[in-house]
């Protein structure tokens, strides 16, 4: 499954921050800075006598680590993040820190059990804006799904691919796997799309009844927003400590 996972990250990951560009810009800043920083540290460390090495911060150094304290202050003043919730609805969430996915799994019916893995924010679409101000267009985010859902007396479990938007479900692919062996390259089953519409809606509706609907779909991305918050700390936290030490 984490295999699986990364691969659909792979596939799905776009440029976000080129729709919003106060964060573009201030990413950019930071991860310039970052990467000057580890061009010319290679050649200060070079030239610099070995007793200074583990003691004297070079101006470049001190440079680079003041940069990294006001972006971690001021991210922590700006949208400082929540505590990430653990339950929701009928669903356990298991955050992975340092990672791009979470995972929830609940139980329905007595027999079934399921499992959601979730990335976080991995494209997104433009729509176009409504009301008086129509020009332009509005950015839509897009979270990519995994979700099994296995029954304890058989030896497979039924797989969606899935989008969740900022308020609706759609499913991708749906097929078959079996507990016992791993393909290489199982055949997922046809574009979900080309299936007709009764179809299409009864699979909407299974899902739907097991709680995977359009209010997992405004959790999922209230949860990763705050989750893309707390992994940027946590990322100039630790370039700041390699930094430092």
């Amino acid at each position: 499954m984490g295999i699986l996972m990364a691969r659909l990250l792979r596939i799905a990951q776009r440029k976000l921050y080129a729709s919003v560009p106060s964060i573009r810009t201030r990413a950019h800043e930071v991860l310039c800075c970052i990467h000057s920083f580890n061009v010319i540290s290679t050649s200060l460390h070079q030239t610099r006598p070995y007793g200074a090495q583990a003691t004297a911060k070079s101006p470049f150094e001190s440079n680079i680590l003041r940069i990294l304290r006001n972006e971690i202050e001021f991210q922590s003043e700006y949208a400082p993040p929540e505590q990430p919730l653990t339950r929701f609805n009928s669903f356990t969430v298991q955050d992975r820190p340092g990672e791009q996915w979470i995972t929830m799994k609940g139980r329905f019916g007595g027999t079934e059990e399921i499992k959601i893995e979730a990335t976080m924010f991995d494209g997104y679409s433009q729509v176009p804006k409504l009301g008086d101000d129509s020009s332009g267009a509005n950015v839509s985010l897009h979270i990519s799904l995994l979700v099994d859902i296995s029954k304890e007396e058989f030896g497979s479990k039924l797989e969606f691919v899935c989008s969740a938007w900022r308020e609706s479900l759609e499913i991708q692919r749906v097929y078959i796997l079996r507990h016992d062996r791993m393909q290489a390259m199982p055949y997922t089953g046809p574009d979900f799309r080309t299936l007709n519409a009764d179809a299409q809606e009864k699979f909407l509706e299974y899902l739907k009844t097991r709680g995977i609907n359009n209010e997992l779909c405004i959790f999922l991305h209230h949860y990763m927003a705050n989750k893309e918050r707390i992994e940027l700390l946590r990322y100039l936290g630790n370039v700041k400590s390699f930094v430092e030490n």
